[in-house]
């Protein structure tokens, strides 16, 4: 077959979507933001990069993403650990976390991204490689269960002490994805997640009702739980925690139906060309331009869940999985968290937010779906 009928013309029509919308998003934020920079070029700066990734991963086969995987995973667990102990003049501390390499000239770099696509090539090689060596049993499958989470916590861990919670969450839901395509048994699976669902249902009634009790237990104080009670009454803490949350949503809720149409933007939210840039789409495009962009989304996850469908091997479809579970989460915890849904964690809103670090590690995760796409062969009989 010719090149022109192996490549994925659906995912590049989407990715030029996604551009577009991006340009257009951050070119109306940059007009009232606190800062100087030039985000429309700076964004389209890191798609030509991208695009440059995406180019030399198209020809790579599959299977030699599995091979590197552990490589991968090595490498970004030592950046990770490299960033914990590096001076403030590589990485420095910005707003409480120390989450960024700076590069001269390139801007920063924050491995944390890279690492979720290295984890989600190792959580997939585990998969496949215990599933062929052993049957699904109630101990094979624990043992699964046990590899996948180990995988994933390391880390989790390390990003948990810079410490960015948002980005731990992505991992999480990484593994989750895994554990439910991966054949562990539901009588596993279920007591974990009552378990987990309770622990985290506990943990918010205490944080509401009795804070003091965190605070002697587990050494969390009330100060720290501000993002909970502004997540509940936004308007109370205005002034403080709830500050982002009740700017988006009346910037969300003044685009009505059509918008407020482009550059005309009347609510002030700081820094929203990143992780409230959803707010900007809503105020100048109102609900039919929001669900434009919403409905690219879902486009976008169809077309990954066909390729995963199509794959050749059932390394690829784990791999696609877990890309999947990735930008769908990161899609609805930033899309929930302004309008009140979600608590505010700090995700940016994939392919639009601006952000070099989370887009190239996007831009990887879809160029993976390319080779997948691209080396995909129909067999009369079977793989």
């Amino acid at each position: 077959m010719k090149f022109e009928e192996r490549f994925d013309w659906q995912l590049f029509f989407i990715i030029c979507c996604f551009i577009a919308v991006s340009a257009v998003a951050l070119f109306s934020a940059q007009q009232s933001t606190q800062y100087n920079d030039n985000f429309v070029l700076k964004q389209l700066l890191w798609y030509g990069l991208g695009g440059i990734v995406i180019g030399f991963m198209l020809f790579v086969d599959p299977e030699d993403f599995k091979k590197i995987s552990w490589y991968l995973y090595a490498f970004g667990i030592l950046l990770l650990v490299v960033l914990i102990f590096a001076p403030p003049s590589i990485a420095p501390v910005i707003k409480g976390q120390k989450s960024w390499f700076v590069l001269p000239g390139l801007g920063s770099l924050q491995p944390a991204e890279l690492m979720k696509l290295f984890t989600i090539l190792v959580l997939g090689r585990i998969a496949v490689n215990h599933n062929a060596k052993h049957a699904s049993t109630f101990k094979a499958d624990l043992m699964l269960l046990l590899k996948l989470g180990a995988a994933t916590a390391l880390p989790l861990l390390l990003i948990m002490q810079q410490p960015d919670l948002g980005t731990g969450l992505v991992f999480i839901a990484i593994l989750a994805g895994f554990v439910l395509i991966s054949g562990v048994q539901w009588k596993i699976i279920l007591p974990i997640f009552t378990v987990i669902s309770a622990a985290g249902t506990g943990l918010i009634w205490l944080a509401i009702k009795a804070p003091q009790l965190l605070d002697k237990y587990l050494g969390v104080k009330e100060y720290q739980l501000g993002r909970i009670y502004s997540w509940f009454q936004p308007t109370k803490y205005e002034d403080s925690s709830g500050y982002h949350l009740v700017k988006a949503m009346r910037a969300i809720g003044s685009g009505q139906l059509y918008g407020k149409g482009f550059g005309e933007r009347e609510v002030y939210l700081p820094e929203a060309q990143t992780d409230f840039i959803f707010s900007i789409i809503a105020e100048e495009y109102g609900f039919l331009g929001s669900c434009i962009v919403i409905f690219l989304f879902f486009f976008l996850i169809y077309r990954f869940t066909t390729i995963a469908f199509k794959a050749n091997s059932h390394y690829s479809s784990y791999v696609m999985v877990g890309i999947i579970a990735m930008i769908a989460f990161h899609v609805f915890q930033n899309i929930g968290m302004s309008v009140q849904l979600l608590p505010i964690t700090g995700i940016p809103l994939p392919f639009i937010s601006y952000g070099g670090s989370a887009l190239l590690g996007n831009l990887m995760a879809l160029g993976i779906a390319f080779s997948i796409s691209y080396h995909h062969r129909t067999y009369m009989f079977g793989e």
